[in-house]
């Protein structure tokens, strides 16, 4: 033998070499077992000691030292021994770090203890292994391995013995009832348990107390004789263990820890010192054998010594014989006593008391099975065939009052109340309506909720609410549906204005609306091959249920009927109801019901052909690259050429798996309904098909989920990012717009609460201008004119206006209004900045031109006014900030008053530019008659003390007056003087002129509002 070979060989190593003699205690760290190294180390340290003065005797110098490597069990989710793998890993791995040694005390778990000595998928190492515990099969018959307590065959050895054991108070077994206790129990425990296990047979047999024997293997318990008075519930219990053990001699301190385990391992180390001193001595009597004559079979074979756990005795593979104690409970004296007791060296049992007083009937041990009472066959006749009318009748009883109750129910229908119905939230409108709103989608929704569940309102056609016997029959057999896959039926409704069927809400909505959405549901994360799967088997099911139930055929399947829920499950609605709703005639619609109307189960299979076709390939409804007329597929589907005619599906290229996908679609659309499969097929296919993706060669359920899971949060990551870059994208422009259209303030104050309260400004600047000769200019300029020349106008002023501290209030025609001082308050600042403002746009008006009319002036005329004003947001469409007050009005007026190319301010506003540190420049006007208000001493602005403003010469009254009267002159013969001709343009100058010339518009024409809008050829875009 290799194996024995080499242990011997290392242990005459471990002498040659003059090493330290080391012992490697390999244990688990943790302080919760009673092997562990905290409580064996003192004993092993003990136990040298005394091997170290066992040696002085013989006059051998050396000593054992031992090295202590714990296991701690802790971090692992199942610890002690069920951890016993990475134990064993990691006792190699600190061997090699430290010295081998010469022997290895433990480990003391079974598995553990395996792959260190087993030679064939154990680990290679060669020291032999000394273990308390190990008590495995697996550990059995191992060279290098010796056990000091007694392993699992020895009992086996004694269990076998005892079934077959013949005594005066047993007779032989022939089976018994193991049950395996999962943690170590106290005797009270044990009672509890086995009150459990007698309650469970007795339910099972006449089974009663005396017929029942339990035998309590506890072999390393010494408290049978430390109390040796029985416990209450233990009567019928046999207990084996092991003899009464003497640990007096030997006391440990670590917490005063004494145990069979310390005492093995205590031992261990004796036996290892009795060895080599063994090998010592006869070495020094020059022979390579132990004392006895013939080579052992096992290093520690046929050993006998004595240790802290007494005699021991080891057999001829190194484990320990002992003596198993059988006790039991006597019913004389209530105190344990030894029954029998089985020596395992000699595999006998040896009977300790021959009457026994026993608690079981008769004295004696109950036998293995119950005595079968017997019966007279007449008797049992009479009784069963009694029980059998009455439970038939009985039967048949219920079964008819209960058929009957459903007939007469079956006929009955009554509607929803339509209080029930509530808005499916608290912002959607309520589902009862005006009937002059009823058109208005604004007012009415087809979404509810119902028992507080939400619901979908379909219409019922046709129908007034007063159903027929057959339609109510219908509904009752479609309320008592209720499937995974099926969407609830939760019954009818009447309105006034119709009546409508009450249906499950699945609010992702229809499978046709998910395939198309390539954005919400992408290829490579929701609808990868597996998904389609997934919702293909969805469908299946559900038709395989709907085919096997009352209602026998669905009719009307179509992608757009099958519906998906927020847990993306697949369901199918609009079935049933046959006499309500008619059958499909579309592009799911199987050939022979193109042909003949009608519905069936064979029709069901082919338009699932159309909907598997459609999620497969992701595609609209029925697929041809070379035909997308709706009218031209049924034409060629109802009457088929030599090939029929179905959608594109194509074979090439296609992995095993897609190809056997394909073939089921091409099956259920063939021509010939008896060649398509039912659903049960499809739904049995489909399993194989799916089951065969999860192959646990390449990936489990749980790494397929984990991937998924992976891949929607980096698309949901993704999408989440890029839409709320959107919203802040469009909230940026909301907010620009906002501001463009309103005070920045006002617009935070919308934002904030919704509302902007009024307010009263002490003191304000507004400017007023408009267009001198504006109507004159309008009369000879066509619309598109018109509205380039104001664009381009107040494009300029609003560029002025923002390099000064001002808001433009609104501009109606060719009036524009500027007010400075609200909403933001500036001090006396508002009046500076507005004349500051009017002096840039009198200097810009200096050197603007009209494209249209080059060389023609275009004048303006300004007024400013200063003083209180009232301002808000007025109304909820189009909000406006408007002003209110006298100022306001006499600002209009300065305008009104004022000459062209003439800024005309108010004495208020001068007031406050003498308040200020600015130096301008301005003329006296004098007394002007301002209506509403009286004669006012107003001024001319003329500019700035040191400012440089390039600002126009205004005329005088006269040569105002006189260029009024010839600016239509000057216009036309501008006009003239440009490429377009003047007749061709479409003005409303030109228009009477024609009108003049003609005598009367043709009746022909087009309307006048047509020619005022159109230009021949436009240069500006607005």
């Amino acid at each position: 033998d290799t194996g024995l070979q080499a242990v011997c060989d290392m242990l005459d190593d471990c002498l040659s070499s003059h090493h330290a003699y080391i012992m490697n205690v390999v244990l688990l760290e943790d302080d919760t077992y009673e092997w562990s190294r905290p409580f064996v180390q003192e004993a092993v340290e003990r136990a040298i000691e005394v091997d170290r003065m066992e040696n002085e005797k013989h006059g051998l110098n050396f000593t054992l030292t031992a090295n202590y490597n714990g296991f701690t069990t802790e971090g692992y989710n199942r610890q002690g021994c069920d951890s016993s793998t990475c134990e064993g890993v990691t006792i190699l791995k600190n061997l090699h770090k430290n010295q081998v040694g010469c022997i290895m005390l433990g480990p003391s778990c079974t598995f553990a203890t395996f792959q260190l000595v087993d030679q064939d998928v154990g680990f290679s190492l060669t020291i032999p292994i000394i273990s308390a515990g190990s008590f495995g099969l697996a550990c059995d018959f191992k060279p290098k391995l010796t056990r000091l307590l007694p392993p699992a065959r020895k009992i086996t050895d004694f269990f076998l013995n005892f079934n077959n054991l013949s005594l005066p108070f047993k007779d032989p077994w022939e089976r018994v009832y193991v049950y395996k206790m999962t943690e170590n129990f106290t005797e009270d425990c044990t009672v509890k348990k086995k009150t459990a296990l007698l309650n469970n047979f007795s339910r099972k047999a006449d089974v009663i107390l005396e017929d029942t024997i339990f035998i309590l293997l506890n072999v390393y318990n010494t408290e049978y004789y430390d109390n040796r008075t029985s416990t209450k519930g233990m009567e019928d219990v046999l207990v084996v263990t092991l003899p009464q053990r003497n640990y007096k001699a030997y006391n440990t301190s670590y917490n005063n820890t004494r145990n069979d385990y310390v005492a093995g391992y205590h031992d261990g180390a004796l036996l290892f010192g009795k060895v080599l001193r063994e090998r010592m001595l006869s070495r020094q009597q020059r022979s390579n054998v132990f004392l006895n004559d013939t080579p052992a079979l096992h290093p520690f074979a046929n050993v006998t010594f004595d240790g802290m756990g007494g005699r021991y005795v080891l057999d001829q593979y190194g484990d320990r014989d002992v003596n198993f104690s059988v006790i039991y409970t006597s019913t004389l004296t209530g105190m344990y006593e030894t029954l029998l007791v089985y020596d395992t060296s000699t595999n006998e049992s040896i009977m300790v008391s021959p009457n026994p007083a026993l608690v079981w009937r008769g004295g004696t041990l109950p036998l293995d099975r119950l005595e079968e009472p017997t019966f007279d066959t007449q008797e049992i006749t009479v009784v069963v065939l009694s029980l059998s009318v009455v439970i038939v009748t009985a039967v048949a009883l219920i079964f008819y009052r209960k058929n009957r109750k459903e007939r007469h129910m079956r006929k009955k229908w009554s509607h929803i109340d339509p209080h029930l119905i509530g808005p499916l939230d608290e912002k959607e409108v309520s589902l009862k309506i005006d009937d002059d709103k009823r058109k208005d989608s604004t007012y009415f929704n087809h979404r509810g909720r119902y028992d507080k569940k939400p619901v979908i309102l379909k219409e019922l056609q046709h129908i007034d609410g007063d159903f027929t016997e057959s339609q109510r029959i219908e509904l009752n057999t479609l309320l008592r549906i209720d499937y995974y896959n099926l969407t609830k039926f939760y019954g009818t409704v009447k309105f006034e204005y119709g009546v409508y069927g009450v249906f499950e809400l699945c609010q992702r909505g229809s499978l046709r609306y998910i395939l198309n959405d390539r954005i919400s549901y992408p290829d490579e994360t929701f609808l990868d091959m597996e998904f389609k799967i997934s919702v293909m088997y969805d469908i299946a099911k559900g038709m395989s249920y709907l085919h096997s139930s009352n209602i026998q055929v669905h009719g009307r399947l179509k992608s757009t009927n099958c519906v998906v829920d927020n847990r993306m499950v697949v369901k199918i609605t609009d079935f049933g109801c046959h006499t309500i709703l008619k059958p499909g005639r579309d592009l799911w619609t199987a050939p022979e019901h193109l042909r003949k109307d009608g519905v069936s189960q064979k029709g069901d299979v082919y338009s699932y052909a159309i909907i598997a076709h459609e999620i497969v390939l992701r595609r609209p409804p029925f697929y041809s690259q070379f035909c997308t007329s709706k009218a031209e597929k049924l034409y060629r589907v109802q009457y088929p050429s030599a090939t029929v005619f179905r959608p594109d599906l194509y074979f090439d290229g296609m992995s095993e798996r897609d190809i056997e996908l394909y073939m089921l679609i091409t099956n259920c659309w063939d021509e010939d309904p008896e060649r398509r499969p039912d659903f049960k097929k499809i739904e049995s296919t489909l399993g194989k098909i799916f089951s065969n993706l999860h192959n646990q060669a390449t990936e489990t359920y749980m790494d397929n989920l984990i991937r998924r899971l992976q891949m929607y949060s980096k698309t949901l990551e993704r999408l989440v990012e890029e839409r709320t870059s959107l919203y802040k994208a469009e909230r940026d422009r909301a907010d620009r717009l906002n501001f463009m259209l309103l005070p920045a303030p006002v617009v935070r104050s919308l934002k904030e609460t919704g509302r902007v309260e009024p307010e009263l400004f002490e003191e304000v600047t507004i400017y007023f201008s408009d267009i001198v000769g504006f109507t004159t200019l309008c009369h000879y300029s066509t619309p598109m004119e018109v509205v380039d020349m104001l664009n381009d106008i107040y494009k300029n002023f609003d560029s002025i206006l923002d390099h000064h501290d001002v808001y433009k209030v609104e501009t109606i025609g060719d009036a524009y209004m500027v007010a400075s001082g609200l909403p933001k308050r500036n001090g006396n600042r508002h009046a500076v900045d507005i004349a500051h403002m009017a002096l840039d746009i009198l200097s810009f008006m200096a050197t603007f031109e009209l494209q249209h009319l080059p060389g023609i002036p275009l004048w303006i005329r300004i007024g400013v006014h200063s003083g209180p004003c009232a301002a808000g947001v007025v109304g909820n469409k189009m909000p406006r900030y408007c002003l209110f007050g006298d100022t306001v009005n006499t600002a209009s007026r300065m305008e009104s008053t004022g000459l062209p190319l003439r800024i005309h301010v108010s004495q208020s506003t001068i007031n406050i530019l003498q308040r200020t540190d600015c130096q301008f420049e301005y003329e006296q006007r004098g007394e002007t008659y301002l209506k509403g208000k009286g004669k006012e001493m107003t001024y001319w602005l003329t500019g700035v003390t040191g400012g440089k403003y390039n600002l126009p010469t205004p005329p005088t009254a006269e040569n105002f007056q006189r260029l009024q009267q010839d600016l239509a002159e000057m216009i036309m013969s501008s006009l003239k003087r440009g490429k377009d001709g003047f007749e061709k343009r479409k003005t409303l100058s030109t228009k009477i002129r024609r009108r003049e010339t003609n005598g009367s518009l043709q009746k022909d024409g087009l309307p006048e509002y047509f020619h005022l809008a159109v230009t021949d050829s436009p240069t500006t875009q607005l």
